[in-house]
């Protein structure tokens, strides 16, 4: 007798779904040596979203497993994914450039204004130009007019450090590295992605086997 077949799935943690009626190749990547048991169980159906309204879903594995096995009870199912998802649906808008062009400048501007507001109160805690005027007065012998060789290499090396720091000028990189702000930024969205999963198990909306009418939450991610 032959073996059993082996279905793998693999899932990330949270997925971004544009039509309403979700299926499992969706949501994951599937695998298994039969081209026709794939291709049909990339179809089965496992979440029908109200179209009309942005929703979120928490869903866990085991309610895709179970579905699988509805069609195909003797498979041999491998996750090798997450065990919890999160499923964001968003209805289709046709993108407004200027608001986001607007929005981008708005962000750029505020960010920079901060960012040069908080180098300039750190300068002004340390005393730097008091301290930069008794150096240059200590190795020159005449007073400091505020602007001297001191201030701009200082000026120069600062920007320098902030570039080679943050690994990031443009829409260039200077290494393949990950950016600072980047592995902040995931392990910010890795937070939030716990936090939300363990809410949807905690006030029992997670969308787990056996339950064949999942909740929701309005509102987008």
């Amino acid at each position: 007798m032959a073996g059993k077949t082996t279905v793998y799935l693999k899932a990330e943690q949270c997925i971004e779904v544009k039509k309403p009626d979700v299926t499992v190749g969706d949501l994951m990547a599937v695998e298994c040596t039969d081209p026709i048991m794939l291709s049909k169980i990339k179809t089965i159906k496992v979440l029908k979203i109200n179209a009309k309204e942005q929703r979120r879903y928490v869903m866990s594995i085991l309610r895709v497993i179970e579905l699988i096995h509805r069609q195909y009870s003797e498979v041999d199912i491998q996750n090798l994914g997450a065990q919890d998802m999160i499923i964001v649906y968003e209805k289709q808008q046709t993108p407004n450039k200027l608001f986001h062009l607007c929005k981008t400048a708005a962000v750029v501007l505020i960010s920079f204004v901060g960012a040069a507001f908080s180098i300039m109160a750190f300068q002004n805690d340390v005393a730097m130009a008091k301290l930069f005027g008794q150096v240059y007065e200590l190795l020159t012998g005449s007073p400091s007019d505020g602007f001297t060789i001191l201030e701009l290499t200082y000026s120069v090396g600062l920007t320098i450090g902030i570039l080679i720091f943050f690994n990031h000028f443009g829409g260039r990189k200077f290494a393949v590295d990950p950016t600072p702000m980047e592995v902040e930024m995931r392990l910010y969205e890795n937070d939030i992605q716990t936090t939300l999963i363990q809410n949807y198990s905690r006030e029992q909306v997670e969308i787990d086997a056996g339950e064949p009418h999942p909740k929701g939450r309005g509102g987008s991610v």
